[in-house]
């Protein structure tokens, strides 16, 4: 039986992660964690999550929490996500991270703490959103560079980073089957008389409103014709199945830095 703890647990996200523990086989819900005076914390994790009791107390301590479980999944914000794999890397504790927004020094610093344990960051935790970047790999390779690349991407007005996460790495994922460096050729901002479009850039675009889950599209356009390959997500439900298939995994691993490619077999 692995030992599951979820970090956020009174949050939206938390709620939906200890629901899909409670329905996996193999798998129980061994600690729930909340920010210091969250209103919720001393209370049982399974109230926010629609179970009624489970036995399993909100908490604030971050090192208890940890201590008694075999992985932990945490779904925060960049900052938390590496103050709690370094408490992980302490305790030899596996953690599932699902946060957004990392900047490409917090995820070598991420990559720096995962040597001690083993570590599963993903910006989508999706199995379709996954499939979706093995298959724009091979779409871009076969491609190459004579069709345009643009991305879309529309999440509810409460997200918080820009691009998301799963957008920046579709970018990422064309642009390495490409041969070009994303950080170099994505474009998030056109305005005015800016010129024509480059060759090698990817634009990246967003929309925020309303309650929408997330929705990703990328478009191959070429002369005369165009490729469009979209994931529409309907509930926050796929994030937290897949995030606990990634704690059920993660746990048998050897000490590095994994993704949901490696979770799912897609390398």
């Amino acid at each position: 039986m692995v030992k599951i703890a979820v970090c956020g647990a009174a949050g939206r996200m938390g709620g939906r992660i200890i629901s899909a523990i409670s329905e996996t086989e193999g798998a129980v819900v061994s600690g729930a964690l909340e920010r210091l005076g969250h209103p919720m914390v001393g209370q049982d994790a399974g109230f926010n999550a629609g179970l009624g009791a489970i036995g399993v107390t909100i908490s604030d301590d971050l090192t208890a929490v940890v201590q008694g479980c075999d992985v932990l999944i945490d779904f925060t914000t960049p900052k938390v996500s590496l103050k709690n794999l370094e408490v992980c890397g302490l305790n030899k504790k596996s953690i599932v991270i699902g946060s957004t927004g990392f900047t490409p020094e917090e995820r070598a610093l991420a990559a720096e703490l995962a040597k001690d344990i083993p570590v599963v960051l993903a910006p989508n935790m999706s199995v379709g959103v996954n499939v979706c970047f093995k298959v724009l790999a091979d779409v871009a390779k076969i491609l190459g560079d004579d069709f345009d690349v643009e991305i879309v991407e529309a999440h509810h007005k409460m997200k918080k980073d820009s691009p998301s996460g799963t957008a920046v790495r579709m970018g990422e994922v064309v642009a390495e089957a490409l041969g070009r460096d994303y950080n170099k050729v994505a474009n998030f901002h056109r305005e005015g008389i800016c010129g024509e479009r480059t060759k090698d850039e990817i634009g990246m675009q967003t929309i925020r409103g309303g309650d929408i889950v997330g929705e990703h599209t990328v478009y191959f356009i070429g002369m005369g014709e165009r490729i469009e390959i979209t994931h529409r997500a309907h509930t926050r439900d796929m994030f937290s199945r897949g995030s606990v298939r990634a704690a059920k995994w993660v746990v048998s691993q050897k000490p590095g830095l994994y993704d949901m490619q490696d979770v799912l077999g897609l390398r």
